[in-house]
This record gives structure tokens, sequence and C-alpha cells, in this order.
């Protein structure tokens, strides 16, 4: 089950088929289109916005990823380096802001697993076999 996030995050697929992608384009550094996601799975046609403001929850999985680097970084330091704190809050700062398209896109596909869980049957069927499953399930 959590092999099933993990592979949904790092491969950016979507959380119910693991065969549409979630966002347009795969690469997050690509700044026209680093945000930009797909309506609706092309494969499941699972809707991703399910309401106006849905991913406002990712907010704080991104929070949690961010406080999960600073803790990382500090072990690391701090066990290590023994950097002082001058260098520490520059490295630091520097990598948050480089892994930041990172952390927003796994934010959102983590988000999207609280409320869609993998279904091998999703994932086995044609895309026009899923298009049926889903009217039923959305009945």
């Amino acid at each position: 089950m959590l092999g099933d996030v993990f592979y949904s995050m790092a491969t950016n697929k979507c959380p119910r088929c693991h065969k549409g992608n979630v966002f347009v384009n795969s690469n997050p550094y690509q700044l026209g289109t680093m945000f930009k996601m797909h309506d609706t799975c092309n494969h499941c046609n699972l809707k991703y916005e399910r309401e106006p403001g849905f991913f406002y929850g990712a907010m704080y999985v991104s929070y949690g990823i961010s406080s999960g680097w600073f803790i990382v970084w500090f072990a690391f330091q701090k066990l290590v380096f023994n950097m002082n704190w001058g260098l520490f809050l520059t490295l630091f700062i520097s990598f948050i802001v480089l892994i930041s398209p990172v952390t927003l896109r796994w934010s959102r596909l983590i988000w999207l697993n609280f409320f869609f869980k993998f279904r091998k049957e999703m994932h086995n069927q044609t895309q026009e076999e899923n298009i049926l499953t889903n009217a039923i399930l959305e009945e």
C-alpha cells in the first residue's frame, strides 16, 4: 500500500490506475508547465480536483515534507559537518528553493493518494472499460 504511494509519486502517475500522468510535463523544472495538471486521468478518467480548493490540503503535506528536509539536514550537519549557522542556513535555504518544484508535486500526489487508492482492476482494464467502471463508481 505504501509502495503504491511511492510509485505514484516517483513516476507522476494517477493514484488509482498508475497509468495516466497527473502533471502535463514530467519535468518539474520546465518553467512554463511546472505546476500544470491534467483535469482527469487519460486512462481511468479519474477527476483529480474533486472540488474548488481541493489541493489546499496539499500545503500541509508540503509543510511536512519541508520539515522533514530540515530535520535531515540539521541532523546531518550536527553529526557530520558541524557547520556554523550562517553557512548551514544558506545551504539549507538554497536547497529548499531548488527542491520546491519537486516538493510541490510530491505533496499534490500524496494528497491525491490520501483520497484515491490504487485499484489493480483499473490498471489492467482498457481505457473504455475504465470509463464504464468510473461511471458506475460515481453513481
